[in-house]
């Protein structure tokens, strides 16, 4: 028996104003996007902005239905737009803001599971990491390199 040993580094900025301009200015778009999700049964709203390296920013939020699993999460809604409007273009960055109307949310909010995998896609297919920084309503915000920090061990069609 062998143990594998997986370790992920993420940067920890205090609030918004630590962030270069540029990605505070992401992190603005993605807020915004936020204010357009359409989140009646969770009230979990977010917003996702990608920053192509044509410089075109595409945006996205959640968007929920009442059968639940035909919503579809802020990050994918994006990413999927991105990928439908530029196919060649490469994604720089992902910035992910998140929060509910039930409670004010300070914790950084990850992507989920599904959105994970999605992003994975595009980092596989584009052989480039790609920078995503999360946030809840306020607070910190976190930054990680590569999504190969937030879903280590990787299903890609290298396995297929």
């Amino acid at each position: 028996m062998n143990e594998i040993k997986v370790e992920s580094i993420f940067v920890v900025y205090d609030n918004l104003k630590e962030l270069p301009s540029s990605v505070q200015q992401l992190m603005q778009k993605a807020s915004d996007a936020r204010d357009k999700a359409y989140a009646p049964y969770s009230k979990f709203f977010v917003g996702a902005a990608i920053l192509l390296d044509n410089d075109e920013v595409v945006t996205g939020s959640n968007q929920e239905n009442a059968s639940y699993p035909s919503g579809l999460c802020a990050e994918r809604t994006a990413i999927y737009y991105a990928g439908a409007q530029y196919p060649d273009a490469k994604i720089l960055k992902i910035a992910i803001k998140a929060g509910s109307t039930k409670s004010i949310t300070t914790k950084p909010i990850p992507p989920c599971g599904a959105c994970r995998q999605a992003i994975a896609e595009y980092e596989v297919k584009q052989d480039n990491p790609i920078e995503i920084y999360f946030m809840g309503e306020t607070g910190k915000v976190v930054k990680s390199h590569s999504l190969a920090n937030l879903l280590p061990l990787l299903f890609d069609k290298s396995v297929l």
